[in-house]
């Protein structure tokens, strides 16, 4: 069936493909139809066009068309030529008042006919003057559009090194050229120094738009300086600025076509190499300022492809990309919107860069896009990376970041919540005035009774940070601290353990029963067991040495911990441990609060070796650790004279030991 397009000077044929698999005897097995359509579009038709001849012609080279469908073509044609003229009068004044533009060639262009066999002719047209190196570019392109010709255009070293010479030596002339971005091509393209001339041609474009930016400045001013009632300037500069207008249009044309060519030639990284010692990076960042989607989302795809090497990546810090990232953020184009994202998430793994998104005002823009599922899991990721910087985790309360978050917390149906998700919940919570807006309403309840329900280790870890925060927050978890210490037995899972454990340490509540809750839980031989060497991992045995320490804070609980012996277990833990800062400080921690008590001091001075220990840690290169220790010495001097001395003495002997070791060495060189 043939029939008229309904806005363009083009015939539309559609047609029916049957493929159809025959058995071995013949007979057909599986059959397929497919309807299809082919545009022939006629672009040199006008109102002095010879329909018949030009119906003869489309009938010869469309195969699809059965010579019996002549006069039905002409018909249709003689149609499309009146339709054309038939505007009316203020129409056609119109038309006739604007420019012409020149055609891209003389005659009738008839998409998709050209003919590989014909190859010799194309070529000898790249020869001659401006229209007819058009006119073979372009029928060389129909070519290269069939992946059939592919092969054969890609071993006739000819037509390359032809379209090559006009690329090189006409391009500022010539728009559109053959520029080919399938992968077997590179090598050839790479022989005739191609990817160097598109650099050249794309910083002699770039450079010529500032140019015409500071002409259309300087004419701007002038206007604004005489007077803007000024018709006649008016005019002038009105004139100027549609000529700037249709320029950039042409040029951005250009640039697409270069940049694509680039793009595909930098998936070999030894010529992105070479391209970014040609400052391909300030050519994309440069380009950043235009307009035009289709060629902002070539440019920030190339910039996310370049992004990943850190010279780069510095490189894109000079041109101040983050400024001009972030006026795309957010924009109607969803492809660039999201390609825009990306490279944002590639550049905020450097700190600096995260600074800088943050100054320019990101974090709204990005919260904004949390509600948009296009867009929610790449907005997430790069709110994590922002999260991770401690100066930056107050910032997100005071945009709509955390109760949206909290929402799809509570609406998730899984098991498991999405890790970038948890992480940002995590790393928000460490902040007190987050936990405030986290916590409020029933926030907290809502968490712990999915954590709880789903011994979700990570929801848990969140839980935590929220418990660490001193104030009205933490008197919420009195609730909940039955709950907790259900959990901490050998049947649940490790992570989730040590997460329950290191929110109970965090509960440094004075109303609370410790004693109560040990006992009721049998919490004391768990803790005991896990002190022994070799029974659990360092992380769950910390978790341990941390909880013991927050308990033995209640005195009846420090006396239940040492009548079960926990502390030479904990003397022994040190011995193991003295090269981790961690373990020594917080088990020195532990004797700090239970030698405030009378009956766990009575047996850490009397019955262990652990003043000895901390007497050997007084001068630790760990100034936390010298600090707990001479606090804990200073209680155990008070309280027995003997160790007074012992302390006295080593404090003295560390404070003059410069002074000792000089009148050692001068009664030495005496002698």
């Amino acid at each position: 069936n043939i029939d008229v397009h309904p806005s363009e000077k083009a015939l539309i044929v559609q047609y029916e493909v049957e493929a159809t698999i025959l058995g071995e005897m013949g007979d057909p097995m599986l059959g397929e139809r497919k309807e299809c359509q082919k545009i022939i579009r006629l672009k040199g038709l006008n109102a002095n066009t010879d329909i018949t001849s030009l119906a003869r012609k489309v009938v010869e080279e469309c195969k699809l068309i059965h010579p019996s469908k002549l006069n039905e073509v002409e018909q249709l044609l003689y149609y499309l030529q009146n339709r054309r003229d038939s505007l009316s009068g203020k129409e056609k004044k119109e038309k006739s008042n604007k420019p012409k533009d020149p055609p891209p060639f003389e005659g009738t262009e008839i998409d998709e006919v050209a003919n590989i066999n014909d190859m010799d002719e194309y070529l000898e047209l790249l020869y001659e003057d401006i229209p007819d190196k058009v006119r073979g570019s372009a029928l060389i392109l129909q070519l290269a559009r069939n992946p059939d010709n592919l092969e054969e255009l890609l071993l006739n070293e000819t037509a390359l090194g032809a379209l090559a010479r006009v690329l090189r030596e006409d391009w500022k002339k010539l728009l559109k050229l053959l520029l080919l971005s399938f992968s077997q091509f590179h090598g050839v393209i790479t022989h005739y120094k191609i990817g160097a001339l598109c650099m050249n041609i794309i910083d002699h474009e770039l450079k010529r738009h500032e140019l015409w930016q500071e002409e259309l400045s300087k004419k701007k001013k002038f206007l604004l300086d005489e007077d803007l009632e000024n018709q006649t300037l008016k005019k002038e500069y009105e004139k100027t600025f549609k000529k700037y207008q249709g320029l950039v249009v042409k040029q951005e044309q250009l640039l697409r076509v270069a940049l694509y060519l680039l793009l595909n030639l930098a998936e070999d990284t030894r010529t992105e190499l070479k391209m970014r010692n040609k400052n391909i990076v300030h050519m994309l960042v440069k380009a950043l300022d235009r307009d035009n989607f289709e060629l902002l989302i070539l440019v920030v795809t190339f910039l996310k492809k370049l992004s990943i090497f850190m010279e780069n990546k510095n490189d894109m810090v000079e041109m101040d990309i983050v400024e001009k990232l972030v006026k795309l953020v957010p924009c109607e184009h969803e492809d660039l919107l999201n390609i825009t994202l990306r490279l944002l998430l590639n550049l905020s793994f450097d700190t600096g860069l995260r600074n800088k998104m943050v100054q320019v005002g990101l974090l709204p823009k990005l919260t904004a896009l949390l509600g948009n599922e296009n867009y929610k899991q790449i907005a997430i990721c790069v709110l994590y990376h922002i999260s991770m910087d401690d100066r930056f985790k107050s910032m997100f309360a005071y945009t709509d970041c955390i109760p949206q978050l909290m929402k799809m917390l509570f609406e998730c149906s899984d098991e498991r919540i999405d890790l970038e998700l948890i992480s940002l919940c995590i790393n928000l919570a460490a902040n007190k005035r987050n936990v405030q807006l986290i916590c409020e309403g029933n926030g907290l309840k809502m968490l712990m009774k999915r954590a709880l329900k789903f011994k979700d280790p990570l929801l848990m870890k969140m839980i935590r940070n929220i418990s660490q925060h001193d104030g009205p927050t933490k008197n919420l978890f009195i609730d909940y601290v039955g709950d907790l210490a259900a959990q901490i037995s050998n049947d649940e899972e490790e992570e989730f353990v040590i997460e329950c454990l290191g929110t109970l340490a965090n509960l440094t509540i004075p109303d609370l029963d410790w004693e109560l809750v040990l006992k009721e839980y049998k919490l004391v031989p768990y803790l005991k067991d896990k002190l022994k060497p070799g029974a659990a991992e360092d992380d769950l045995v910390l978790e341990v040495v941390i909880m013991i320490g927050t308990v033995s804070m209640d005195d009846s609980c420090a006396a239940l911990l040492a009548k079960s012996g926990i502390i030479p277990a904990l003397i022994e833990l040190l011995n193991a441990q003295q090269e981790d800062d961690e373990f020594v400080c917080q088990i020195i921690y532990v004797f700090y609060q239970m030698v405030f008590h009378q009956a766990t001091r009575d047996v850490i001075i009397k019955e262990t070796q652990a003043p000895a220990y901390l007497i050997d840690l007084m001068h630790d290169k760990n100034n936390e650790i010298r600090k707990v220790c001479d606090n804990t010495l200073d209680i155990i001097a008070e309280y027995d004279d003997e160790w007074a001395k012992k302390i006295q003495r080593e404090k003295f002997c560390w404070h003059n030991s410069q002074w000792l070791e000089m009148v050692e060495s001068r009664q030495m060189d005496e002698s």
